[in-house]
């Protein structure tokens, strides 16, 4: 009796250590799993040290946009400036540059390539998930090899068809040379195979064809997934400065980073109007993030390059 009685006031205390059942599920653990364990506790502690060397780049960044140019270029560096913070770096960017009309390039240009990469990309990675035809396999290897290619070795014959088409100082001569990514046909493809087949039989049973399956079957289950490479695509395309910056010459058409980069060069070197540049040109990328995050890090879960 007294084995009895001694187990059953070691079960709860059990219970506070190693949840079980919704609980340890709702935490994240597995059941038996204690929440303090020294791998856990490891791993917080190194991820939290990685996340602060990543953002200390961008404190500082922003630190130096807010002191004035004497302070930015004084030696010894410090996080306070002696005469204090100041917003003349964001004044003296805002006043010099178009920077509304850059903005607005960057954003036209962007959504557009995000748009037309999504369409090219998930019909092309449906259809080496799908469809049997010849050459399928040869060409899905071509599409892979083609991403360890440099895009500064396309930047010739880009431009060179760019102007036969006339479309030098224009958005198309930004937009379509960007569209094609291979390595997100390949992240879509290894998607579009873990969906269940079942689901598109028992649709085309019913009468659907091929392209009504893919837009009432297959995108709505790939929403997580869309939505990480739509991500992805848009920061490479809000980034990229050398395309754009080959493609126009008309200070109307530049992007964000090509218009930011001709005020730098025409007024020199100075440390804090760069670091203010810099900061709002990723300030919109920041934000698109922090609204987008979860759906970046649930595509990936369910691309296969989670550990599933």
């Amino acid at each position: 009796m007294s084995t009895a009685v001694q187990s059953t006031t070691a079960e709860p205390a059990a219970a506070v250590r190693y949840p079980r059942g919704r609980f340890a599920d709702k935490a994240g653990l597995r059941t038996g799993e204690r929440f303090a364990s020294p791998g856990r506790i490891g791993a917080i502690v190194a991820l939290v040290v990685l996340a602060v060397f990543w953002l200390l780049p961008f404190l500082w960044a922003v630190v130096t946009s807010f002191k004035s140019e004497t302070s930015a270029a004084a030696t010894p560096v410090s996080w306070l400036p002696p005469d204090g913070f100041t917003t003349d770096a964001y004044a003296s960017v805002l006043r010099e540059g178009n920077i509304p009309r850059w903005t607005m390039n960057s954003l036209i240009t962007a959504v557009a390539i995000t748009l037309i990469t999504l369409v090219v990309s998930s019909l092309a990675a449906y259809a080496f998930s799908r469809l049997d035809f010849t050459g399928r396999r040869w060409l899905f290897w071509g599409i892979i090899a083609s991403i360890i290619i440099p895009p500064q070795v396309l930047i010739v014959p880009l431009f060179y068809e760019m102007l036969t088409l006339n479309l030098v100082d224009t958005y198309w001569a930004v937009i379509l040379p960007q569209v094609v990514h291979p390595a997100m046909v390949f992240i879509l493809k290894k998607f579009f195979d873990q969906i269940p087949v079942e689901l598109e039989d028992a649709a085309r049973i019913d009468g659907a064809g091929r392209l009504r399956v893919f837009w009432s079957i297959v995108l709505p289950l790939s929403r997580p997934i869309l939505a990480a490479v739509s991500i992805f695509v848009f920061t490479f395309a809000w980034n990229n400065f050398l395309w754009p910056f080959i493609a126009t010459s008309d200070s109307s058409l530049m992007t964000l980073p090509v218009g930011l980069q001709t005020v730098k060069s025409a007024y020199g070197l100075q440390y804090a109007q760069v670091m203010a540049s810099a900061v709002l040109a990723a300030l919109p990328l920041v934000v698109v993030f922090l609204f987008f995050q979860r759906q970046i890090i649930k595509g990936f879960a369910t691309t296969g390059f989670g550990g599933q």
